[in-house]
């Protein structure tokens, strides 16, 4: 056995001030602020005092310990705040960590953040080079690599122009293609897909399928359970910054689903679980026929599902998105709010409160369990929210012959004809 990675009580501690939340002051307050109280800043005051800042500890990783060996795909799952980012930027050595250990035996290629490793001054064609040169690789070993970096990336138009000048989509793209086809032994995506369009994520599942063909060990952070599902040897389960469960991915991601889904028909979010402070998601529910809060729903009659929100700022081409799936997880259907799936771009969302309505019609879905998921972005650039399995809801055959189940997944009542002759 070779391992590519052994972590040892793995932990990391932040700490967050009063000053660092208050994320919604300008640059104009903070002068203002300067000659609004000189006294404090020049160590005036009746006591003569330093003022402290409240301060409060956060860990976002707790004694984590695994192996991995080389050329194995780990899949890494959990709610917002388990510390899987954080586990990757320890482990692509962004970030130190408080303390444990993190042995690391290879080059890592990540890809954390769009555009991450990349000189905003600098050329696309510069980028590559310096992306590889990061790696350890040699300007002759890059050059190899480069016409498929390229072709790959679909940005050859735009290759001398500097990186700041590039779309959130274009700049995806090419970090994406740098980070995929340089020779690196170990490779770390996190949800780099949530900001790419259908045919460039078709695109990069095919690429990964090579990759991992090739024996490079990956490590894997996304919320589409069945890209993980399909990818992933192994899986690795994080609550709190902490191991919940680590092993094959069909057992670990039937334990992440099954934990935390509510099938009270309604589920509510506190402000400090929120993932990004522009977008605040307030509520979740299901309503039957009748316009009751249920999780217990009939196959021959509508329902609907509704989403409460927040938003503290103007957000441009903001889109929300409801998926159904299985309750292993695999995904049934996602409808976004906008409908047609370019329906998003030019639409503004003005500061305020909302209540969004999906309405599921009759005879749509088979007998079964299923679970929801809630999540809002602004395509190509930004997830705002996103939560996995936030409810389960159940579907009942109440009417016909007793026992008799279609099979598959959905069951709409389609219109057939019938001619003879």
């Amino acid at each position: 056995m070779t391992l590519a990675i052994r972590t040892h009580q793995l932990s990391k501690k932040f700490v967050i001030s009063a000053a660092a939340s208050r994320r919604n002051d300008t640059f104009r307050e903070s002068v203002s602020s300067l000659f609004r109280k000189p006294a404090r800043l020049l160590g005036g005051g009746s006591s003569g005092a330093t003022p402290t800042l409240e301060e409060r500890e956060f860990w976002a990783l707790r004694d984590l310990s695994f192996e991995l060996e080389a050329g194995e795909v780990l899949g890494i799952v959990g709610r917002n705040g388990a510390g899987k980012s954080t586990l990757l930027k320890v482990l692509s050595r962004i970030t130190a960590p408080t303390s444990g250990t993190a042995e690391v035996r290879g080059r890592v290629a990540s890809l954390l953040e769009v555009g991450t490793g990349f000189h905003p001054e600098l050329t696309g064609r510069e980028n590559i080079y310096l992306n590889g040169a990061i790696l350890g690789m040699t300007r002759a070993e890059i050059r190899q690599r480069f016409d498929e970096i390229v072709e790959f990336s679909d940005v050859a138009a735009f290759l001398d122009v500097p990186v700041k000048r590039y779309s959130s989509g274009m700049t995806v793209r090419l970090a994406f293609a740098v980070a995929a086809h340089l020779e690196a032994e170990i490779l770390v995506v996190d949800e780099v897909l949530a900001v790419g369009d259908l045919a460039f994520q078709k695109k990069c599942l095919s690429r990964m399928g090579e990759v991992v063909r090739g024996g490079r060990t990956v490590l894997f952070v996304s919320h589409n359970l069945g890209i993980v599902s399909t990818l992933c040897t192994r899986c690795l389960y994080l609550v709190k910054g902490q191991m919940q469960a680590m092993g094959p991915t069909a057992e670990v991601l039937s334990a992440y689903v099954a934990s935390g889904t509510q099938a009270s028909g309604e589920r509510r979010w506190p402000r400090e679980e929120q993932q990004d402070a522009k977008f605040i998601l307030h509520a979740l529910r299901i309503r039957n026929a009748e316009g009751d809060v249920s999780a217990n729903l009939e196959v021959a009659r509508p329902f609907t599902i509704e989403v409460d929100y927040e938003i503290t700022e103007r957000l441009r081409d903001m889109r929300i998105a409801l998926r159904v799936l299985t309750g292993d997880g695999m995904t049934v259907l996602a409808t976004p709010d906008a409908g047609d799936t370019l329906n998003w771009h030019g639409r503004d969302r003005e500061p305020g409160t909302y209540r969004a309505r999906c309405s599921f019609p009759p005879s749509l879905l088979n007998e079964g369990s299923y679970l929801l998921s809630i999540a809002a972005d602004v395509p190509f650039s930004h997830t705002l929210c996103h939560e996995d399995a936030a409810l389960s809801f159940s579907l009942e055959q109440t009417a016909g012959v007793e026992g008799l189940r279609w099979p598959g997944v959905v069951r709409p009542d389609l219109e057939w004809s019938l001619e003879t002759g």
